[in-house]
């Protein structure tokens, strides 16, 4: 099924890195990939927690955290015949903290939804990676 990843090494530390990505919120300040981040409910990210996103070009979907940790998270959704699941996760190594974001779709209509938005979600991936990297590390 579509896999689609982006690694990014971010010169700040973990806890940085963790607090810009888990403020989803505030995501639209930093990746012009995403026009609108809504947390439905009160309170901060936690398992559980539904996030309604709206992409340039794309509809709005409602995301449900399913891992939160000191590593990252993870978030499926599933709609019109697809399932997905997107994972952002720390790890530290020599070069600083590297932040893998993932995001697999799998269902009937995931060839084909796959084929025709291949390359818009391979453009929004890195334009998140990079604005992550910049916002962690202060230079945006």
């Amino acid at each position: 099924m579509p896999d689609h990843e982006e690694t990014v090494v971010v010169h700040a530390s973990s806890e940085r890195v963790l607090q810009v990505l888990t403020e989803v919120g505030r995501w639209p300040e930093w990746t012009p990939s995403m026009s609108r981040v809504e947390l439905l409910g009160s309170g901060p990210l936690q398992v559980g927690s539904r996030v309604r996103i709206k992409q340039p070009r794309l509809p709005s979907v409602v995301w449900q955290v399913s891992d939160l940790g000191s590593d990252g998270f993870s978030w499926t959704n599933s709609a019109a015949g697809v399932a997905s699941f997107a994972d952002h996760r720390l790890s530290e190594d020599a070069d600083g903290i590297r932040v893998r974001l993932l995001l697999r779709q799998h269902g009937p209509l995931a060839l084909l939804l796959g084929a025709l938005t291949a390359g818009l979600t391979r453009r929004y991936l890195r334009m998140e990676a990079d604005g992550l990297k910049r916002r962690s590390e202060g230079t945006d």
